[in-house]
């Protein structure tokens, strides 16, 4: 299975055509706008990729906490007014406040809907959410950093703020991913964008719990509202230290950067979960013959493909990628797994 969990924005020209003069954001809140961004790289590479992830952010339950968050040109998100600390009165007011991501998000689910009328039946969709230590990071920093001073102030001055504020945000990822399913999310996956900015030991206090508890949770969460449960996947960049404790978290899929030996990651994972990666998306700059030796090296370190493993990149695909080398890359997967 060769699956792509990113967006079409960073490398498809045709995004820009559909984005128009809207921002990010409201490409986001628009279900016709997200359902065709959603759809271009189907459309684009049809038949060489299983599935489609829906066209958003993981920064939208922030935004539904009542955080103001831009989407800043050439520079990322941007929230004006950050957490600043515990006596921080935005603080008490998030923890405070009582949020229904059924309707602050209802824009998501009928993008998701929608989605899926128009696909057809062709691949299945993903569903997704940020993890809790990833979005209060960007809570506290105000946007993306090379220090994470604010993040890392929390944790180690504020534990216990920071744990309460974990808990909150895994209880709207449940409710928010529940709702995606009932959409008509076939599949979910967890975002800990910046798990690699913490320690081992940290990582059991202030990513793992969390992502377990939105495991554990979301089925029941799924059960209540009359659905099934559907597969789950984890993504928690540069943890590579914790991928053992990842395969016990009760998700069905662990997404592995390029910081993992597939092999190695075979042996330590021992069945119990599939694996999806794991290229260096940097390879994708530098043409066929490059491409092709990463994917004969990743296709042989996941023992040829055969089971317990979807192609991927390590992370999403970066700025000014020529799309026609995306698609060797997916076709040198097919050609080499015999897919």
């Amino acid at each position: 299975m060769a699956n792509m969990c990113t967006q079409a924005g960073r490398y498809l020209p045709e995004y820009h055509e559909a984005k128009g003069n809207h921002d990010f954001f409201e490409c986001c809140r628009s279900p016709e706008i997200a359902s065709t961004l959603t759809l271009q790289p189907i459309d684009r590479y049809a038949g060489l990729i299983d599935a489609a992830i829906i066209f958003s952010d993981i920064l939208v339950i922030p935004q539904a906490m009542g955080m103001t968050v831009e989407m800043v040109d050439k520079k990322g998100p941007h929230f004006p007014n950050p957490l600043k600390s515990p006596d921080d009165s935005q603080y008490e007011e998030l923890m405070k406040r009582k949020v229904d991501v059924e309707v602050e998000l209802d824009y998501v689910y009928k993008a998701i809907t929608l989605t899926r009328q128009k696909l057809k039946g062709r691949v299945p969709l993903f569903g997704f959410c940020g993890a809790p230590w990833t979005l209060l990071s960007y809570m506290v920093e105000g946007g993306g950093s090379k220090l994470f001073i604010q993040a890392k102030t929390w944790i180690f001055r504020y534990p216990k703020e920071s744990k309460a504020l974990l808990q909150k945000i895994a209880e709207l990822c449940v409710d928010y991913l529940a709702q995606q399913v009932k959409a008509g999310a076939q599949i979910i996956q967890v975002f800990d964008s910046w798990a690699a900015e913490l320690s081992p030991s940290s990582f059991q206090q202030f990513s793992l719990p969390y992502l377990r508890y939105i495991s554990a949770h979301l089925p029941r969460r799924l059960a209540d509202l009359g659905h099934e449960r559907v597969p789950m996947v984890v993504f928690a960049k540069g943890a590579w230290y914790g991928l053992d404790d990842l395969c016990d978290s009760g998700y069905d899929v662990v997404g592995l950067d390029w910081l993992h030996r597939p092999a190695e990651a075979m042996r330590i994972a021992k069945g119990r979960v599939t694996l999806q990666g794991n290229a260096d998306p940097g390879v994708l700059y530098g043409g066929k013959k490059a491409i092709t030796a990463v994917v004969e090296e990743m296709v042989k370190g996941f023992g040829g493909g055969k089971e317990r493993w979807i192609a991927n990149l390590g992370h999403g695909i970066t700025p000014f990628v020529d799309p026609d080398n995306l698609k060797f890359y997916f076709e040198e997967i097919h050609r080499l797994t015999g897919s």
